[in-house]
């Protein structure tokens, strides 16, 4: 029998699938904040002169960028409370998994973006009376903030793709969403197919914004 795609299950549950929306931005904006913060700390302590600064830096961005995220936030739901003796949350797991996965991929971001900044620069700061630290913030951070902007859009983008894999411990995301209105109406074709446009929905808002963005830093170098 050939299969008819029931294009009235797919507008039905597009209200049931709305509800997980603010979850996937909670968690994605909410992960990518505190990761931004770990991403310039850890960023900024791998192109320390000192290897004591260095070597934590490198540890952390090479064991959440080497491993899963998945397995991350297994860790974290399931494995953390075995040593804190108390459950955790699926949002707090879910926010904190992308927040160190993201904070990794950000701190790299962050080491390029600097290191492309001409030495020149510092130079030319501290030839003006500025102090190193001065120098940095002034002059060499914002121009490296924005070639940094297209990539940190780039990690953006993969972190609210990422939310999908937390349905695994009962996040009720767009695909936990999902799969519970699959489970009571058998119309997965139907259901997945609108999961996927609210993502690409989401994620195509947010690359226009960011053009936006890169265009007004860009042009206003």
């Amino acid at each position: 029998m050939a299969f008819e795609f029931d294009w009235q299950a797919a507008i039905d549950s597009i209200p049931y699938l709305a509800e997980g929306i603010p979850y996937t931005l909670l968690i994605s904006f909410g992960g990518l904040l505190i990761g931004f913060v770990l991403g310039i700390f850890f960023g900024l302590l791998s192109i320390n002169k000192h290897a004591f600064f260095r070597w934590p830096a490198t540890a952390y961005i090479e064991v959440f960028r080497g491993t899963p995220i998945l397995v991350q936030v297994l860790f974290i739901f399931y494995g953390l409370p075995d040593l804190v003796g108390s459950p955790i949350h699926p949002l707090v797991a879910g926010i904190a998994a992308i927040a160190l996965n993201s904070g990794a991929y950000i701190s790299e971001v962050v080491r390029g973006g600097v290191q492309s900044i001409d030495k020149g620069q510092t130079e030319a700061g501290l030839s003006l009376g500025l102090s190193r630290t001065q120098t940095f913030w002034s002059i060499v951070w914002p121009q490296a903030f924005r070639r940094m902007i297209p990539p940190l859009g780039n990690q953006a983008i993969v972190s609210i793709k990422d939310t999908s894999l937390f349905s695994v411990i009962g996040v009720g995301e767009l695909v936990r969403q999902g799969q519970i209105y699959i489970a009571n109406t058998f119309t997965a074709f139907e259901v997945y197919f609108v999961v996927a446009i609210l993502y690409l929905m989401i994620t195509l808002s947010l690359s226009l914004v960011l053009r936006f963005v890169e265009r007004r830093g860009l042009t206003s170098v």
